[in-house]
C-alpha cells in the first residue's frame, strides 16, 4: 500500500507563500504521475496542479497560474506545490495524489490512485 503524507499547511495572511510538501512511500515513485488538489468547506474537490514522472508536463488550474509551482524531487519521494500571492479564497484543505503509471496529466479525482489525508491552508484577509 502506497502511503501519501501531505504537509506544510498552516495559517497566513492575504499575500503571503507557504509551500506544501507531499512524501510518498515505496521504491516507486519516480514513475508516478502526482497531483494536488483542494476542497474548500461545502465545494466539491478541484484540480490545483500535476507534474508528470518526468517533470517535464505539467499544468494548473487557471486560478493558480503565475503563484504557484509544482515541482518533484525523485530523490526524496516528494513533491512540493509552492503557493506565492496567496489570496483568501485559496482556503481549503490540500491533498496530495498518486497516479501510478505514464500518460497524460490527469485533472480528475478519480484518474488518481491514492490520496494523502491532506492538508489545511488557511488565508486571511
Amino acid at each position: 500500500q502506497v502511503q501519501v503524507v501531505e504537509s506544510g499547511g498552516g495559517l497566513v495572511q492575504a499575500g503571503d507563500s507557504l509551500r506544501l510538501s507531499c512524501v510518498v512511500s515505496g521504491r516507486a515513485f519516480s514513475t508516478y504521475m502526482m497531483g494536488w488538489f483542494r476542497q474548500a468547506p461545502g465545494k466539491e474537490r478541484e484540480f490545483v496542479s500535476a507534474i508528470n514522472w518526468s517533470g517535464r508536463l505539467i499544468d494548473y488550474a487557471d486560478f493558480v497560474k503565475g503563484r504557484f509551482t509544482i515541482s518533484r524531487d525523485d530523490a526524496k519521494n516528494t513533491v512540493y506545490l509552492q503557493m506565492n500571492s496567496l489570496k483568501p479564497e485559496d482556503t481549503a484543505v490540500y491533498y496530495c495524489a498518486v497516479r501510478r503509471g505514464y500518460g497524460e496529466l490527469a485533472t480528475i479525482p478519480l484518474e488518481y490512485d491514492y490520496w494523502g489525508q491532506g492538508t489545511q491552508v488557511t488565508v486571511s484577509s
